[in-house]
């Protein structure tokens, strides 16, 4: 099964690269994040061509997380529990033949003396508990996305200059090894040790031509999924089109479920 995280930026707008990367790349599930658009707006026609079904949270201009499969999602789940009050578009869950696949939209947190810091450690925190909770049912796990989160040094180009921003601050990365101390995978690190591949890369100052970007989409997988990772890599091709996004996907590759040992 190949999976694959992109935050498109825009579905509406990113439409055609989406379109032509879906069959270029022939993906099993993508995680889509910041869809920009209510559910009700997605071109889910479009996705259909192709031989793929959506599910889909999304709010009108900001945020909004969705599913694409080429087998119906079962047993979906939308937004992330423990705040009732949060109505901002930022998870989805859903089961995929034997493996469960969320896709999430961790908050940015800038400026950090802002309410936005806590807002996003907040909500880290009660993804910890999902990822927990999801452990719980000893079935293979993918929780992708973009995290917002660089995990160490060896993902930003310059980790002295981003050193207090949300993405690379302390408290954000101790809450990112939270869900990698309750058993998840950094599916990519995993695989690659080699530092700075980054699969962010801002609009402004050159930021892309000059390679000077963010490694923040991650896949974490739990101890199942991890044990059927194939492969894992970042496509850099979809962000060097014109009108692109400024992130690129990250899948993944999960071989079939190893038989039990009698």
């Amino acid at each position: 099964m190949k999976i694959a995280t992109w935050n498109v930026n825009s579905v509406k707008v990113r439409l055609p690269h989406l379109l032509a990367w879906l069959e270029e790349a022939q993906p099993d599930v993508v995680c889509l994040q910041e869809i920009k658009c209510p559910a009700e707006d997605f071109p889910t026609l479009e996705l259909k061509g192709l031989g793929y079904h959506v599910e889909a949270l999304g709010q009108r201009s900001y945020n909004g997380v969705a599913l694409l499969s080429r087998k119906p999602a079962t047993e979906v789940k939308r937004g992330l529990a423990g705040d009732e009050s949060d109505t901002q578009a930022r998870y989805i869950e859903a089961t995929f033949g034997d493996v469960r696949v969320a896709s999430l939209y961790l908050p940015n947190g800038n400026p950090v003396g802002s309410d936005k810091y806590p807002y996003k450690l907040a909500w880290m925190k009660r993804l910890a508990t999902q990822a927990h909770t999801l452990l719980e049912s000893e079935q293979a796990v993918v929780l992708a996305g973009d995290y917002n989160i660089c995990p160490t040094d060896d993902d930003v180009y310059d980790p002295v200059g981003w050193r207090d921003d949300a993405l690379c601050k302390t408290e954000s990365r101790a809450a990112f090894r939270t869900i990698a101390n309750l058993g998840y995978v950094d599916a990519f690190r995993a695989l690659h040790a080699e530092p700075h591949r980054y699969s962010f890369w801002d609009y402004q100052a050159g930021r892309w031509h000059r390679d000077e970007g963010l490694r923040i989409d991650h896949l974490m997988l739990s101890p199942q999924a991890a044990d059927r990772l194939q492969e894992c890599e970042i496509d850099k091709t979809p962000r060097a089109k014109d009108k692109a996004s400024d992130h690129t996907p990250v899948w993944c590759r999960l071989g079939p479920a190893r038989p039990p040992v009698v």
